[in-house]
């Protein structure tokens, strides 16, 4: 043991028996972590979406349409990326089902759940640019929450380091050709720090400045994906390379530029915040219906 390293948790299941049943429920800290960072990210982004004057009812309905699309989004875009995991000789494709095991993709994540918002801003004539900057640093606190799910699950770590921060991993755990080093890089605490320090300056410089349409969700992709960059490239479980690069650091890059474009447009043709009736007319309506009468 390396001092000041950090350790991993002896487990990530827990099973809660069933009285009278003999059956057991498998509690996963992996699922525990992802649906503790939505809740975080529903209270997070339903005062801002408030404060813009947004109604609670699209707000809820995004939600509750975005999340099951987003997870189903970021498995595939998992198992795309990753296919060499599930499909091929010795490989049980059903395991590309087992979510509760690990392996989803936030860009898979992101793209399906914000489609999944505009079709639902869409359909209720509120501002998908508005939804999305009321939803951008809850979503950065989820990714970390949800971080914490790949320390239980002792995965996606780094190469290894003798650093007083290193992260001890049992040697189950350890990728063939690094069954003799102790302890790794801890990315998941890099990223976790990473997206925090991401949604606090997002939500600062929105105060400051009183971003609008999209300039606070852009900016948030662009600075998640300058991070993910060097994170990505730390790290040293199974992935698909192009030269000596993985594919989520060319898929980091990629997104990084067109964020940082399309962020730069929206400041040029935007000075000012959307107004609430534009931002959603029926919340603006109701909010109306609901003032006591002077």
């Amino acid at each position: 043991m390396v001092p000041l390293s950090i350790p991993s948790p002896p487990q990530g299941v827990w099973e809660l028996p069933i009285p009278g049943t003999g059956l057991v429920i498998p509690i996963r800290a992996y699922a525990l972590c992802i649906l503790t960072g939505i809740v975080v990210a529903w209270i997070i982004a339903s005062r801002r979406w408030q404060a813009r004057g947004g109604g609670q009812e699209t707000l809820e309905t995004a939600i509750l349409v975005a999340v099951p699309v987003g997870i189903i989004g970021a498995r595939l875009y998992h198992v795309i990326t990753d296919h060499q995991l599930y499909f091929g000789p010795g490989r049980h494709p059903i395991e590309a089902l087992y979510i509760w095991n690990g392996g989803l993709g936030i860009w898979g994540a992101v793209a399906a759940g914000a489609l999944a918002v505009w079709i639902v801003c869409r359909r209720r004539g509120a501002s998908f640019a508005a939804m999305a900057d009321s939803l951008a640093p809850g979503v950065a606190v989820a990714q970390g929450i949800g971080r914490l799910g790949n320390w239980f699950n002792q995965e996606l770590f780094g190469r290894p380091t003798t650093l007083p921060w290193g992260l001890e991993i049992d040697p189950a755990h350890r990728p063939v050709g690094y069954e003799q080093y102790p302890t790794f890089h801890p990315t998941f605490l890099y990223e976790l720090l990473w997206v925090l320090l991401v949604a606090l300056v997002l939500v600062l410089l929105d105060r400051r400045f009183r971003l609008g349409h999209g300039q606070v969700f852009w900016l948030y992709v662009a600075l998640y994906t300058f991070g993910r960059f060097w994170v990505e490239g730390l790290r040293i479980d199974t992935a698909n390379h192009l030269g000596t690069w993985r594919i989520n650091e060319y898929v980091s890059l990629v997104v990084f530029v067109g964020s940082l474009v399309a962020l730069l447009i929206s400041l040029r043709r935007h000075r000012t915040r959307e107004t609430p009736e534009t931002v959603d007319p029926r919340g603006a309506a109701r909010a109306e219906e609901e003032e006591p009468a002077a």
